[in-house]
């Protein structure tokens, strides 16, 4: 095998104990999270005194350190959030993880010597996306786990300086990462803020919404954990340059067991002796923590493999089956034994129903083995039928063996200690003076007690390094004592030499204090400065345009040429077609045709693209990129690559602009016109567009937001079928499907150009009511959007049109007919609710 550079090996920490088990076993760097913003929000924070100790261990190791800083951050944020990164900073970290656009281009102002990684957050799944972060200046990218290494290599041929990192092993998330905004949407905590309530673990029922008739029921968008080992050479020889470890919320056990195999393999393959690992060499990642196992999408798109389907969380591996009780034991069947401390799950054998249950081993007894079989006597309470599956959860010889890799590693003190030079000169009746230096920090102190001639023992080098290298809990630490100013055969009590350092000591904190207030004080100005100055650039020139000019734009996002033809006829100032929603898309022939027929109306058709575009699939967006039509986007990348290039984009709620600074960079990439986040409140959608008094900005106030885009779809899996070859189900037998959670609420799936599933929200937002408090803030932009089919789009247009008319007449607007037109249940959204 050809010798390529061995990429970075990245481990998890969600505590010093997982840092210790993630540098002790050989991880080449560390991600970790403070305690605010960054993107978990319990369980796996540190404070910034562990912060401080984790980046002294790691770096005694030659370990480094990244900050994972990466959730969106909110305009009345920016400045607390700086601040807080500094005090990061001086704690050690090398590198920030960042997913906010605006946040990066402050920190370059801020911070310029910090490294900046984009955060898989930020969706970068192609060449554009990439060739954004290189603009942007971050040093590394981490690309969305759905990437094939195909599209890594297209990647990196074409932006080769760009650092590439990319998961090689743990939780995958079932929506593309910054692309999920269900959590929020159901429970007020958003997966971009750093609050995800995990809806991808719950059961749900797949239904045909025309029929009624179930298709599939389970952990239907509960994904397998990655385990990826298999493509380290490959990944290897692209040129990627960190594989990174999931799980900041995982045990120090974990990170222990993980970090092990990984770094054994990558050295194996630095050695050019490496083979894909065997089922031995897997079997401890298994154990201590696996959904089962899957090797992701670099091999190609997954199917119903990819899939738990009957669980959420670890499940451990399978050993045998219980073949009956003796007594209050179980009697088991198992191909290998299993010992006090382990844990144990039972489950019911497959295609069967019953309640899972378990518990930890206190009592074994092996009864004999025949075949590879060992049959054991396990002490149980629990009643457990023969015939269920016996599964190891925990196995304690493995946590044993994990907890040894690092005990021996302590956890280093807070921080470095300063060198602390001191040169002492004195005569006998005079005092003793000593000039304490510690890095720029020079003070002098003086001893109260004259020296006088020496008795017994005399003043030296020795008594000196005794007294004054006392230093304790004080941040120095006693370097060189230059005595050649001390006259010979001179006494003086030791106290006093203890006053002397104290008073010394008293000194230099002070002047430290004095230092870093005036530093801090000047990091505030610069961080207060860099916020308040908003690149507000003027609007560009204007295209030449078919819609009649007015005080307000109302675009109705429709997926159908019907569709658009309601939404004109309500009357939509614009019309934005998303031919790619769902199968099958519409003739390119006929949509031209609808330009034509909405231009002599005055009305523009703009165009609405994927947020995710693979490579194989840049050809087909291409032919519809070839109609000249204004563009609506969601796909950061494109936004730029069209934007920059002189076309009429429109950002969608998809770029997540949380922020003023995120929208004067989106502007500078190219945007005309940016929709904001849907996960803003409108008094935070007022703040982030006040420095262009609300001009420039969309807002979403109608529709079924996206709430997952997903890579793996729903319907093909039910049936066991290849995605992307079997659209006769999703275009001809089950042309509009849902899943159902367990609380009762119902998401519509789209199925859309790709194959790919889009999972509405369970209810439309309506935004009418705060109309009045949007039109007050300057914001005149906004956004209907009519994704499934039977929206009432003429009745709903007409009223949100109604009501705006009304607001550019300085009248009262009748919100009610919105509402009206509605006719069931609603939500309003993050209006008045934060995330």
């Amino acid at each position: 095998m050809a010798q390529h550079p061995i990429p970075e090996l990245l481990a998890p920490a969600g505590s010093l104990d997982a840092v210790r088990a993630a540098v002790a076993n050989g991880a080449d760097a560390v991600y970790l999270g403070a305690s605010r913003f960054n993107a978990r929000d319990d369980g796996a924070q540190l404070s910034l005194d562990e912060l401080e100790q984790a980046c002294a261990t790691a770096h005694a190791r030659g370990t480094k350190v990244y900050l994972t800083f990466n959730v969106l951050i909110k305009p009345q944020e920016l400045a607390d959030a700086l601040e807080y990164l500094g005090e990061c900073i001086d704690r050690g970290i090398d590198a920030a993880i960042v997913q906010d656009l605006g946040i990066v281009r402050l920190i370059r102002q801020v911070y310029p010597q910090l490294e900046i990684h984009g955060s898989t957050q930020m969706t970068v799944h192609d060449v554009s996306g990439a060739r954004v972060m290189q603009q942007l200046g971050v040093e590394r990218v981490v690309l969305a786990r759905e990437n094939t290494l195909a599209d890594v290599r297209a990647i990196r041929d074409a932006v080769p300086d760009l650092g590439l990192e990319t998961f090689v092993h743990g939780a995958l998330c079932i929506s593309y990462s910054g692309q999920c905004y269900m959590s929020g949407m159901i429970s007020e905590r958003s997966a971009n803020r750093g609050s995800c309530a995990q809806s991808c673990r719950k059961d749900y029922v797949l239904t045909d919404a025309t029929t009624g008739a179930e298709l599939d029921r389970g952990y239907l968008i509960s994904t397998k954990d990655l385990a990826a080992h298999d493509h380290l050479g490959e990944l290897a020889e692209i040129g990627v340059g960190c594989l990174k470890i999931e799980g900041r919320k995982k045990k120090p056990e974990y990170v222990a067991t993980v970090t092990k195999s990984y770094r054994d393999w990558l050295d194996a393959l630095g050695r050019g002796a490496w083979t894909s690992p065997g089922p031995e060499e897997v079997q401890p990642l298994v154990q201590i923590y696996s959904r089962g196992f899957t090797g992701g999408m670099y091999g190609g798109r997954a199917g119903r493999e990819y899939i738990t389907r009957d669980h959420p969380d670890n499940h451990g591996v399978e050993l045998g089956v219980v073949v009956g009780r003796e007594g209050n034991d179980l009697l088991l069947e198992l191909s290998s034994p299993v010992s006090v401390g382990d844990g144990l799950g039972f489950e019911p054998p497959l295609g069967t129903a019953g309640t899972s249950t378990g518990f930890a081993v206190s009592e074994v007894r092996s009864l004999g083995t025949r075949g590879g079989v060992t049959r054991q006597a396990v002490a149980s309470r629990v009643r457990v039928p023969a015939g269920w599956r016996v599964m190891r959860t925990s196995e304690a010889a493995l946590l044993e063996r994990a907890r040894k890799s690092y005990a021996a590693l302590p956890v280093a003190l807070k921080g470095r200690k300063t060198r602390l030079d001191v040169r002492v000169f004195g005569h006998a009746g005079g005092a003793l003076k000593a000039v304490f230096t510690a890095g720029d920090d020079v003070v002098t102190a003086r001893s109260e007690v004259p020296l006088a001639p020496a008795s017994k023992r005399a003043l030296d080098q020795t008594q000196l390094r005794e007294q004054l290298g006392r230093l304790g809990e004080s941040p120095f630490a006693l370097g060189a004592i230059d005595d050649r100013g001390l006259g010979a055969g001179l006494f003086i009590p030791v106290r006093e030499l203890n006053r002397l350092r104290q008073d010394a000591v008293d000194q230099l904190l002070v002047q430290r204090d004095w230092a870093d207030q005036a530093r801090r004080a000047e990091r505030s100005e610069a961080i207060a400065a860099a916020v308040g100055r908003v690149r507000v650039a003027a609007e560009p020139i204007a295209v030449e345009s078919v819609a009649v000019p007015r005080s307000f734009d109302l675009r109705a996002v429709a997926y159908t040429v019907d569709q658009a033809r309601e939404a004109a006829a309500g009357g939509a100032t614009e019309i934005v077609l998303d031919p790619f929603l769902r199968h099958p898309m519409p003739p390119v022939t006929r949509v031209r045709a609808l330009a034509d027929e909405l231009r002599a109306r005055g009305i523009a058709l703009r165009l609405r693209t994927p947020t995710i575009v693979r490579p194989e699939e840049r050809r087909l967006l291409d032919k519809w990129l070839a109609l000249d039509l204004p563009v609506l986007s969601g796909h950061l990348g494109l936004v730029a690559e069209l934007g920059g290039g002189g076309r009429d984009v429109v950002a969608d709620y998809a770029v997540n602009c949380f922020n003023q600074h995120t929208a004067a960079e989106l502007f500078r990439l190219g945007a005309r016109r940016v929709t904001l986040s849907v996960e803003l409140t409108g008094d935070e959608m007022a703040q982030l567009a006040a420095p262009w008094d609300g001009e420039r900005f969309d807002v979403f106030v109608y529709g079924r937001p996206e709430g997952m885009t997903i890579e793996h779809c729903v319907l093909s899996a039910a049936h066991d079928r290849v995605a992307t070859t079997c659209r006769d189900l999703c275009v001809k037998h089950h042309t509009n499907v849902e899943l159902t959670d367990p609380a009762g609420y119902t998401f519509p799936v789209a199925t859309d150009y790709a194959c790919r599933n889009r999972l509405l929200h369970s209810r439309p937002v309506d935004g009418s009511e705060y109309l009045p408090r949007l039109w007050r803030a300057g914001l005149r932009g906004y956004q209907l959007v009519f994704n499934v089919a039977g929206d009432p789009v003429r009745d709903i247009v007409a009223g949100f049109r109604a009501a705006l008319d009304a607001l550019d007449a300085g009248t009262r607007p009748d919100t009610a007919a919105v509402r009206a037109a509605l006719g069931g249940e609603f939500t309003r959204g993050h209006f008045a609710r934060a995330v």
